[in-house]
């Protein structure tokens, strides 16, 4: 898994495996590579809400949407939530690698 920060608008770069929550209505995500998490988090801590969530703006090859990247203590990375309706035109499914691009909203 590669990530980096491709500009100064708060723009970056990660990528790897789209994987699902056990269950029947499990949640996608991608989880960020720790590194970059742990340069976002210092970064923004001030700027998290609730649950270490960042709101984001996130983009795929056909897909651009507003959401929110959410800290995971467990995994001590972002974990970015890819929605149905992304996942069906982007075509991802459990273990779909992907390159994301997202860009942190910034007061």
């Amino acid at each position: 898994m590669r990530s980096k920060k491709t500009d100064k608008l708060n723009t970056y770069l990660t990528e790897g495996t789209v994987w699902k929550v056990d269950g029947p209505a499990g949640w996608y995500f991608l989880s960020m590579e720790k590194t970059l998490s742990q340069l976002i988090r210092t970064q923004f801590s001030s700027d998290e809400e609730g649950w270490g969530r960042l709101k984001a703006t996130l983009s795929l090859p056909k897909s651009s949407w507003n959401s929110a990247i959410w800290f995971d203590t467990k995994l001590e990375c972002y974990l970015i939530p890819i929605k149905k309706e992304i996942r069906a035109i982007e075509g991802i499914t459990d273990g779909t690698y992907i390159q994301l691009q997202f860009q942190i909203a910034s007061d």
